[in-house]
């Protein structure tokens, strides 16, 4: 039984209101008693509307399974589809052109290009790494990854190879001239860097002296102008930082004593409270809000222990340089952080109401996590400011459609309000990943014309809606088939446009999803340089490591040129957008196809869900059907499930098929994790609580709101701790 504190009608969980009274609180000029009755006051009056939007959720998802059901052996009529959808409030008018009005927004969302991490906050060494992430060691993060090629004898091992250690080098110094050419030859050739009449200056290898192409380039140094220690350049709006050591291992090997770049890489990154953390209780909660707490005052920390040494992880200081004009240059040294809110749906026992019922968590989330932020809005973060702007960014996730978004713009000008915030503080992000939001990206971005400062896309969550929405509609086709479907494509260009048409160029950020494939960084090298080209000026990645890897691509890509040239082109087709993804013969689907489907939905979502309930891991690197690591949170157990589910609903499958599917891969999944101590086997007896799970997804799939995940994990997580207590 959790103990509780009761203030007025509340029943507060005795660690979160400690928690709040006696850190949160502290230095911020409101009065405990003052905070809470606000509060209370809050969830009594969005109670209500909030539980109505739910309901509404609930009502278009049940006409448009009758609609589906009504058309059943009749062939998909497109006009008519959309035409119901209208009727019945789904599709909603455009409406007039209009532009975001934001402002207060900070620089790295308005000026900079660059990648972005997600990140569960309940993880304070992961928290630490990501916000550190703001830069990283390009040399470190080539010759650590496959991004460099082992062929020709330069194979990592326990120690340094040096013919690996020229390859990275070799790539810095074209980076280099892709950052910065010079009048004359490559960096590659040079042996000096010097400072001469505010001038960057390059000695080369034959006695000659060059410069930059473009002298702006050269942002600052450290050390002396004749001989500095480092050399600061800014190309696209990233910085990139020469460092140059002749005492260096590597720095005495190379002709300009470099011993490193030091890349301006995850310019951003969200703290999660959502999707890839495991968050059930009050006890989870508290740690979580702890946690952001902790960065905003900057003084999170944690030891870390490895090769029997602790280290003690805090966050990163700014960085300093000397100008040209030798006036002082201070920049950031942590990424600029946003916090990722839980959506409208969840609840949470943190906090009892006076009827005794578990509030809306999502808001719960916006008054702690706001609260929390406070301390750095009034300067209370130990020399480690997070917004320079002085504005709180949340992102929000799982709306649908512009009533919830206005829903949630009521809810911050509450919390505003409450905690005695100037109006629209609290900026917001828009997470373009439920189908009604997408369809209405215009409406949703003016709801918030005054706090939006990002929108993207992700195809996961985005398809795991889509799979839901038209679950009866029909079978929908494989999943390696729906990335090449119709209605996908004009998603991805429709968020672009929409993002573009509403002014969001040069003032919010336009994303794009993550790479999946930690370990795969060569490809993500090849391939994800499309981002950037699709008009997205920031894109989600998996590590620092992928963050420093991915920042290359701003440099080659020119985002706002890109988006210049988007606007001139048609926008995206809302009869594309509508298109269902369905099999077109799925009678001509093999069995062996139905069993590698199978096989491969279940093997992620065991993967995933064994780690989530027995462990409390919300996100992990999954090894797939190959053994390829795959960073997985509840996105893709929500494709997985739902696409299972809709293939039962329509008879490509049979439930005793899926059972021996998820008993088959639980033994590989099973071995996979044989390495793992705190790891507890799903087989032989496949009667644990997370084999379990994995087939209440599935099997009840169709059934759940929105094809949501949270409900059964939540229920099945908490069990699993209440055993072990």
């Amino acid at each position: 039984m959790t103990a509780r504190i009761q203030v007025g009608g509340l029943k507060i969980a005795t660690g979160l209101w400690q928690l709040v009274d006696e850190r949160m609180l502290s230095g911020i000029g409101i009065k405990s008693k003052d905070f809470w009755s606000t509060f209370e006051k809050i969830v009594d009056d969005l109670t209500p509307i909030n539980k109505a939007l739910l309901e509404k959720r609930a009502h278009l998802q049940s006409q448009i399974d009758d609609w589906h059901l009504a058309h059943v052996g009749q062939a998909h009529d497109p006009d008519s589809y959309k035409a119901f959808l209208q009727e019945i409030g789904y599709l909603l008018p455009e409406g007039d052109d209009f532009y975001i009005e934001t402002t207060h927004i900070d620089s790295e969302i308005t000026d900079q290009a660059g990648p972005q991490l997600v990140v569960p906050v309940k993880n304070a060494r992961f928290a630490l790494n990501a916000a550190n992430a703001r830069w990283g060691s390009l040399y470190d993060a080539l010759y650590g990854t496959d991004a460099i090629s082992d062929a020709g004898g330069a194979e990592k091992g326990a120690i340094y190879n040096p013919v690996r250690g020229q390859k990275v080098i070799q790539f810095a110094k074209q980076h280099l001239d892709i950052v910065a050419p010079l009048e004359d030859k490559s960096h590659a050739n040079g042996v000096r860097y010097f400072i001469d009449e505010g001038m960057l200056q390059l000695e080369l290898n034959d006695g000659c002296i060059t410069a930059l192409v473009d002298p702006d380039k050269f942002v600052g140094y450290t050390g002396e102008w004749h001989a500095p220690s480092s050399i600061l350049l800014k190309n696209n709006g990233l910085h990139v930082e020469i460092q140059i050591d002749s005492q260096d291992k590597i720095g005495q090997v190379d002709a300009a004593h470099v011993k490193d770049l030091l890349v301006e890489a995850a310019v951003t990154t969200i703290m999660d409270c959502e999707d890839s953390i495991a968050a059930v209780d009050s006890e989870d909660k508290i740690e979580v809000y702890r946690n952001w707490l902790g960065l905003m005052q900057g003084v999170l920390s944690e030891t870390i222990v490895k090769n029997e040494q602790a280290t003690i992880r805090t966050l990163a200081d700014d960085r300093h340089y000397t100008a040209a004009n030798g006036e002082v240059i201070i920049l950031p040294g942590r990424s600029l952080l946003f916090v990722r809110n839980v959506g409208h749906f969840m609840t949470t026992d943190a906090v009892l109401n006076q009827d005794n019922e578990a509030i809306h968590e999502g808001i719960l989330d916006g008054m702690i996590t706001t609260l929390a932020a406070m301390h750095d809005l009034k300067g209370l973060h130990n020399g480690r400011a997070n917004s320079r702007a002085g504005s709180v960014n949340i992102v929000k996730p799982k709306m649908h459609g512009p009533e919830e978004v206005a829903f949630t713009c009521e809810l911050f000008n509450r919390i505003e309000d409450a905690l005695q915030l100037e109006r629209y503080t609290i900026k917001l992000g828009i997470m373009d990943e439920e189908r009604r939001t997408t369809v209405n990206l215009k409406a949703c971005i003016r709801e918030a014309k005054h706090r939006v400062v990002f929108i993207n896309t992700g195809f996961l969550d985005r398809t795991g809606d889509e799979i839901h929405t038209s679950m009866l509609a029909g079978p929908m086709v494989p999943k390696a088939e729906m990335k090449q479907s119709k209605w996908l494509k004009a998603y991805e260009d429709w968020n672009v446009d929409m993002g573009l048409a509403c002014g969001l160029q040069g003032h919010a950020q336009i994303g794009k999803g993550m790479w999946a494939m930690p370990d795969e960084m060569a490809a993500m090298l090849a391939e994800k340089i499309a981002h950037p080209r699709a008009g997205a000026n920031t894109a989600w990645v998996p590590s620092p490591n992928a963050a420093i890897l991915h920042s290359t691509h701003y440099h080659l890509i020119d985002v706002k040129a890109y988006q210049n040239s988007i606007k001139q082109r048609a926008r995206a087709s809302i009869d594309d957008l509508l298109t269902l993804p369905l099999m077109q013969a799925p009678q001509g689907l093999t069995q062996e196809a139905i069993h590698k489907e199978l096989d491969n939905n279940a093997q992620g979502i065991l993967g995933y869900v064994v780690r989530w309930v027995d462990q409390g891991i919300g996100c992990s690197k999954v090894l797939d059907m190959n053994n390829v690591g795959l960073m997985e949170d509840r996105a893709t157990l929500r494709i997985s499930s739902q696409h299972i589910a809709n293939w039962l609903v329509h008879g490509i499958c049979t439930e005793e098929q899926v059972l021996l599917a998820l008993k088959r891969m639980a033994l590989i999944v099973d071995e996979q994790n044989s390495g793992d101590p705190l790891y507890d086997a799903m087989g032989p007896h496949f009667d644990g609580l997370a084999f379990k799970a994995a087939c209440a997804l599935i099997f009840e799939g169709k059934s759940q709101p929105s094809g949501y995940t949270e409900p059964l994990l939540h229920q099945y997580r908490i069990e699993a701790k209440a055993r072990m207590n």
